[in-house]
């Protein structure tokens, strides 16, 4: 096992597109790491330099003690998982896992010792015999991992091993993923486009977005804490509501205003995030998960209350997704418009970000006990757990009072 530790690292294609923009990364010895962001981010890019599959333009890559920058794939002692699972047809599952090892020189004895073990972990065992055409695509991408696993390397590589996969499979599969890992202990890098998978698998999560990293915290401390509207909206499903709004004072208290509404900003807030004292009497950004809304007849009492009607309502067994109109137009900014155009072209989409807006109105989503009797068309009352609001500068989209705000500026080139 080792460290890997990634210091400066570009990637410029022919023509001056840069992919990966002063990536700065270091995962600790054993840790499973997932970079996540949407199509054209970098992530698999980064993936394929740790790899060696695609020359370092500039910086500096570290695996273990040493600096592999140009270092052959074979030398960096590194096993990589692909999408496509890359088995050879013609070969037994047994065949397949014991192929690399072969290649190396690994004594017979130590061949089967590590392919037995390493089917008996997979539950590979009774398709030995089998070839890839014989297996399903779960079973496949198990021998794809086995195949890693035999190696004993110093890291793994995965670049969205289960994209393949339908959706039970793939839930039934990060499982095990979790599993192997612990079992293991083996530093793992993985990339996807999935934030769920990212939040479920990862000991802490990078963001990325158009080739540098916005935010790298574990996956509860993204969730609760984004760095900026980006990770805001990228993280949690559905994703974060936004809108434009005022913070005002008055001898009642604080107020966030927007859209016709008025919610009460509690003190706690103001102690947590000294700064937002600066923007009293300002514009910026309030954002609210759909998971800080309820039913009203389900709420605390301290909440706040807003009245809504329901234009689309999602019955999810659990829980149900509200889709309402707020009396406003959807925030004007970059990110939250990279966000929409993201929503709308991937697979898992936001109802919200797909549905066309109604007179200009942007529109929300609140998630609600399923004892709610609220069904679409009808007026809802909805409690919002105030104590959980976010607040962003409307030009920098920085989260306001953040850590790290200053750190995620001069990443992604803003000056605060």
């Amino acid at each position: 096992m080792a460290a890997i530790s990634l210091s400066g690292i570009d990637k410029i294609y022919a023509g001056g597109t840069k992919a990966v923009d002063n990536l700065n990364l270091d995962v600790k010895d054993g840790e499973f790491m997932v970079l996540v962001g949407p199509s054209g981010c970098g992530k698999s890019t980064a993936l394929r330099m740790i790899a060696g599959l695609e020359d370092i333009s500039g910086g500096s890559l570290t695996i273990g003690d040493r600096v592999v920058n140009d270092l052959a794939p074979k030398d960096r002692d590194i096993a990589m998982v692909f999408q496509n699972y890359a088995l050879y047809p013609h070969m037994t599952v047994e065949q397949n896992l014991a192929f690399g090892l072969q290649l190396r020189g690994t004594p017979k004895d130590e061949i089967k010792k590590r392919v037995a073990e390493a089917a008996k972990m997979l539950g590979l065992e009774p398709y030995l015999k089998r070839k890839p055409a014989a297996l399903s695509g779960g079973q496949r991408q198990r021998v794809a991992m086995g195949r890693a696993i035999v190696r004993e390397p110093q890291a793994f590589l995965m670049d969205e091993p289960l994209s393949n996969l339908d959706a039970k499979l793939r839930v039934s599969m990060r499982a095990s993923l979790s599993q192997l890992h612990e079992r293991l202990g083996v530093t793992t890098i993985y990339v996807t486009h999935d934030q769920v998978e990212a939040m479920t698998l990862g000991d802490r999560v990078a963001v990325l977005r158009d080739g540098k990293l916005q935010q790298v915290d574990t996956p509860q401390r993204l969730f609760d804490f984004p760095v900026n509207l980006f990770v805001a909206g990228f993280i949690g499903s559905p994703s974060m509501n936004f809108a434009d709004a005022v913070l005002t004072r008055e001898a009642a208290g604080s107020f966030v205003e927007f859209a016709g509404l008025k919610l009460p900003v509690p003190a706690d807030i103001f102690t947590a995030k000294p700064e937002l004292e600066n923007y009293v009497g300002k514009k910026l950004i309030v954002g609210i998960r759909p998971s800080d809304f309820e039913d009203s007849a389900h709420a605390k009492p301290d909440w706040a209350v807003i009245n809504v009607k329901a234009n689309v309502t999602e019955e999810l067994g659990s829980e149900i997704n509200v889709i309402f109109a707020i009396d406003a137009p959807p925030v004007a900014h970059k990110d939250t418009q990279d966000l929409a155009s993201d929503a709308t072209d991937g697979e898992e989409e936001d109802v919200a970000a797909a549905l066309p807006l109604l007179e200009n109105k942007a529109l929300w989503t609140a998630r609600v006990n399923a004892r709610s009797h609220v069904r679409p068309g009808q007026p809802l009352e909805l409690g919002i757990d105030t104590h959980r609001l976010h607040f962003f500068d409307n030009n920098t989209g920085l989260a306001i009072g953040h850590a790290d705000a200053e750190a995620a500026a001069a990443r992604i080139g803003l000056t605060k």
